[in-house]
């Protein structure tokens, strides 16, 4: 019996439009079975090669079963001419879109007297020393960046004015950041990580106790510092620090920079985050941060962080319009990402805390954008811990008032009259701009 026209026509219309919906399928099947692929940890040239295959087999056995439907004499080669196309189709469209360089040239760094220490926890870290002047004080004050992952530039004039009270000064690059050790396995980058090297840092250089300042995420790690060591610290110095413990946060918020940029500012963000390299790496970093990390391993990254924050930074401050000149330093991306979500699984340092002796001085900026609740939880959790608001400042204290911050802290660690006085209400303190 043959078919009528009207019936070998529907066929012919049916399959068509299998052969479309296959083309339609084969780039959805591909992202799948390339995530998936990243997700068994498989190399990411064999992920590449199994999502081409996924689109070949769904573009290919899609279109035979239309050209079946329709009857057609050649179906055999029309599907695999179909298959073919669209997998070249998806292997450009993957290369142009997801596996080529984002492309944003590294800044050179400032020349500086940079040693390195190979720490007993794996890490080899960067660091610059500053000798004592004069008399030395028994315990060195070491610096803890903030970020996390976001590295200053070596010795600053509070290194120097500290040296020259007798300190010996000690600033280092955190791991995966500034000019120290980059993991192969981003998955290596935790709150713990970070204590750990802090403690072989003390122990590789002798120190009995360490004095630290710490700034914003700086401040968080010496707090998760104490809580872990309480007695390896003298005294702690904490600049616009970061979330306590992270999840008390979670649902309400910190207090975000992005919320203070000025349209230049986030149209210039914008113009950094768009593009179709990072959406297919926040999708792999789901499943997979070791694939991620293949996809734009840190040479790629960290230059577009720099660059992100560079941009924005001015929003941190009093002025978020206003420039902000900076020494240029070397951002960690992965140190930053995966240290952010470890804060959240990280045990809450708070019980421990509020059993240390340890003098504590909290400096929080009058246009701080964190929100006020976070430093006042410092100064109520450390016993004793003073907590000065200091004014005309954001986030950035030392880089909108300098020699207040200089003459604060080594009033405060020499053990000499603060030049400004502790807030000690529960409220937030009256702005005086």
């Amino acid at each position: 019996m043959t078919s009528t026209p009207v019936s070998l026509y529907a066929r012919r219309i049916g399959g068509g439009a299998l052969i479309l919906v296959g083309t339609l399928l084969a780039p959805p099947a591909a992202v799948v079975a390339f995530l998936l692929a990243a997700a068994a940890d498989a190399p990411l040239p064999a992920c590449a090669a199994t999502a081409l295959a996924a689109a070949a087999s769904v573009c290919g056995g899609v279109a035979y079963l239309g050209g079946r439907l329709a009857r057609a004499r050649r179906r055999v080669p029309v599907a695999i001419l179909v298959a073919a196309g669209m997998t070249a189709l998806v292997a450009v469209a993957g290369h142009l879109l997801v596996f080529r360089p984002i492309g944003v040239r590294a800044t050179a760094l400032p020349p500086q007297d940079t040693r390195y220490w190979g720490l007993s926890t794996g890490s080899r870290i960067a660091y610059t020393f500053t000798r004592a002047r004069g008399q030395r004080r028994a315990d060195p004050v070491v610096r803890l960046h903030g970020g996390p992952g976001t590295p200053g530039a070596g010795p600053d004039d509070l290194d120097r004015a500290l040296a020259a009270t007798g300190f010996d000064v000690y600033t280092y690059d955190q791991l995966g950041s500034g000019r120290s050790q980059r993991l192969a396995d981003p998955a290596g980058y935790t709150v713990a990580r970070q204590v750990a090297d802090l403690e072989a840092i003390r122990l590789r250089i002798g120190a009995d106790r360490l004095v630290l300042a710490g700034s914003s995420w700086g401040a968080t790690l010496a707090a998760a510092y104490l809580a872990a060591h309480p007695d390896r610290a003298a005294r702690v110095v904490l600049t616009s620090p970061g979330a306590l413990w992270a999840p008390e946060w979670e649902k309400s918020g910190e207090g975000e920079i992005w919320d203070r940029l000025t349209p230049a500012q986030r149209r210039r963000m914008d113009g950094l985050e768009n593009r179709p390299q990072l959406v297919a790496w926040s999708l792999l970093m789901a499943v997979n941060p070791r694939s991620a990390h293949a996809l734009l391993p840190d040479a790629e990254l960290d230059p577009l962080f720099d660059e992100l924050l560079s941009s924005v930074g001015s929003a941190a401050t009093c002025h978020p319009g206003r420039p902000l000149h900076e020494a240029a330093s070397r951002s960690g991306f992965y140190s930053n990402q995966m240290i952010s979500d470890d804060m959240l699984e990280a045990p809450d340092p708070r019980p421990a805390l509020r059993r240390v002796a340890v003098p504590t001085l909290i400096l929080r900026g009058e246009c701080e954008y964190k929100r006020w609740e976070i430093a006042r939880e410092y100064r109520d959790v450390i016993p004793g811990a003073r907590l000065v608001q200091v004014p005309d400042a954001g986030h950035v204290i030392e880089a909108e008032q300098p020699a207040l911050y200089r003459s604060t802290v080594t009033a405060f660690l020499t053990g000499r009259p603060l030049p400004l006085a502790p807030y000690t209400a529960q409220t937030a303190p009256p702005s005086q701009r």
